[in-house]
């Protein structure tokens, strides 16, 4: 193999491990858990609460635009209006500790994307990635039915979203199973997302404690329906 083969394989690899790091501790991190409460309080839209979850948050370590990042992350899975009143509160809680003189790291900005391929074919290998399947089977179900959501979903989602790299994709699934339990009804999705976690290398563990982390914050029916997808998932996976 030569040299530039190497160096373009370790090109292609080191992004997707860095996007995977941290996905390999048996538990969730301080600032994982802070980052599912973040998410899933904002998809159910009680801002009083999202108010302590964010010092919590910060107080954890989340950096400003990892938070801001997650909050923007789920206009994807809950629409706009969640996400903009969550970055609304954002603002005024980070208002209300610089009067306090507390000075809050912002954190590293999205580095800029390279790739010259279609935003389609880039989002296309992204899902790839995180589903562990490839993508160029015919289209079903609801592509088929409605292939332009198909392409909005590869080229904007998982394009312009999860390739950002501000936060892994295992932190960027986090939030987005918090969202779909907050949510609720639409455990199809959820159950995909889960699988997802696991092909990223979350532990059972690691989702039994999400579930319970869903329980202490959303409430039991949430949580009680989030456990049963969970169940399905890794039945499948045995």
């Amino acid at each position: 193999m030569t040299i530039a083969i190497l160096l373009l394989v370790a090109g292609t690899a080191a992004p997707i491990a860095a996007q995977q790091k941290g996905a390999i501790e048996k538990t969730l991190s301080s600032k994982q858990q802070s980052m599912i409460v973040i998410a899933a309080v904002t998809a159910k839209g009680d801002l009083p609460e999202l108010k302590t979850k964010l010092n919590s948050g910060l107080e954890a370590g989340l950096t400003v635009n990892e938070i801001k990042e997650a909050i923007v992350h789920l206009y994807a899975y809950c629409g706009f209006p969640r996400s903009i009143r969550g970055l609304q509160t954002l603002i005024s809680v980070l208002e209300e500790r610089k009067t306090k003189g507390i000075r809050d790291t912002w954190g590293p900005e999205a580095t800029p994307v390279k790739d010259e391929r279609s935003k389609y074919e880039r989002g296309k290998a992204i899902l790839g990635t995180l589903t562990g399947a490839p993508q160029d089977g015919p289209k079903t179900g609801y592509a088929a039915f409605a292939p332009e959501i198909e392409v909005f979903l590869k080229a904007h989602l998982f394009a312009d979203i999860f390739e950002r790299d501000i936060l892994s994709y295992t932190d960027r699934e986090l939030v987005t199973v918090a969202v779909l339990s907050s949510i609720g009804g639409v455990e199809p999705m959820l159950n995909s997302h889960l699988s997802i976690c696991l092909n990223l290398g979350l532990t059972p563990d690691q989702l039994q404690q999400f579930v319970g982390i869903i329980k202490s914050n959303i409430g039991a029916t949430a949580a009680k329906s989030a456990q049963s997808v969970l169940n399905q998932v890794l039945t499948n996976k045995k």
